[in-house]
């Protein structure tokens, strides 16, 4: 990927203090942009400080909600890129506060596209979407023609955020890319609950020392390491061909999640893990068995690069030097 296409760009990161969105703001200042990192810092959604102490002096941080359209509407004047990354997450907190997931993923993304649409048409849009709106595989590997059946709050509404931006993009020219995201993992991840996911928290579990509970077992699943998905990000912002287009991400690598323990108990020593059966309040929105074709995006020039086993020796090195920052 090359990022020199944005020496000198004005770009927005919304959730930019969160895992993903600081990875982003540090590439694109390492290519010479000028970066806004939206963020409101509530604990629950992901954004810490930690994650940008490194780039704090080179970026601009306006600690503020998506949620408030006065705020979007100034900080998107005269900008080139949006990357929007904000969002509430967790798919269990959309079942027991559905309307807090309401107002993040789905009304707050359409007040952003308003706010685009009024100040600033001519900006370039990717927003991160997710693999869960796909709800249960009917078939494997999952491309983007396969039906849209979320099976929980979070993915009705990441669906319709998605809508949100295919429509502006169609009827009134916001050029818009999205990117269905699947399990992303990487330093700085959140590891203080399993609100992003249940990978977080093993991660912790093995560096306490702790077993890893691993619920079921059987399900396979696909990773991605978090540097590829910044190679996802700017490439599908840079590209004409993938303006009012949806494209899965996904790994080339398919584990199971008690084999994806047995990883990290190799990786981290004295560590165990244990199966335990499904909680039934979790096992009524689990998907079962996923992994994402993501050759259609492939065509526009992105490959994972990086092996679960090394991304994961990466991930564990940076939390066994920097864990008090994430708890």
């Amino acid at each position: 990927m090359n990022d020199s296409a944005f020496a000198g760009k004005r770009t927005v990161v919304t959730g930019g203090a969160g895992f993903i969105g600081s990875h982003l703001a540090r590439r694109l200042v390492a290519a010479g942009a000028e970066v806004t990192i939206v963020d409101s810092l509530v604990p629950q959604y992901g954004g810490n400080l930690a994650n940008l102490r490194d780039i704090k002096p080179r970026v601009r941080l306006n600690v503020s909600d998506v949620r408030d359209p006065f705020s979007i509407r100034h900080l998107l004047r005269d900008q080139d890129y949006l990357f929007n990354l904000a969002g509430q997450t967790s798919h269990a907190d959309s079942m027991t506060d559905p309307v807090t997931d309401l107002n993040i993923n789905c009304a707050a993304q359409l007040s952003i596209l308003e706010a685009s649409r009024e100040v600033n048409p001519d900006i370039r849009v990717v927003f991160a979407s997710t693999r869960q709106l796909y709800g249960r595989p009917e078939y494997l590997p999952v491309d983007e023609l396969h039906p849209l059946r979320p099976v929980d709050v979070n993915g009705i509404n990441k669906l319709a955020g998605e809508q949100y931006h295919r429509l502006y993009s169609e009827v009134y020219g916001i050029r818009s890319s999205i990117l269905r995201l699947t399990n992303t993992y990487g330093p700085g991840m959140r590891i203080c609950d399993a609100r992003q996911t249940f990978l977080g928290i093993w991660i912790r579990q093995a560096l306490e020392g702790q077993p890893i509970e691993v619920w079921g077992g059987e399900q396979l699943r696909d990773f991605n390491y978090v540097s590829d998905v910044v190679d996802a990000l700017l490439l599908a912002a840079s590209s004409n061909d993938a303006i009012g287009q949806c494209f899965n991400l996904g790994g080339p690598e398919r584990i199971s999640l008690a084999g994806l323990a047995q990883l990290l108990c190799e990786l981290q020593t004295g560590v165990e893990f244990t199966v335990l059966p499904f909680p039934e309040e979790r096992k009524a929105i689990d998907i079962g068995d996923f992994y994402a074709d993501y050759s259609r995006f492939s065509k526009l020039g992105w490959q994972p690069e990086t092996r679960l086993r090394d991304g994961l020796e990466r991930t564990l090195r940076y939390f066994s030097n920097n864990l008090q920052a994430y708890l």
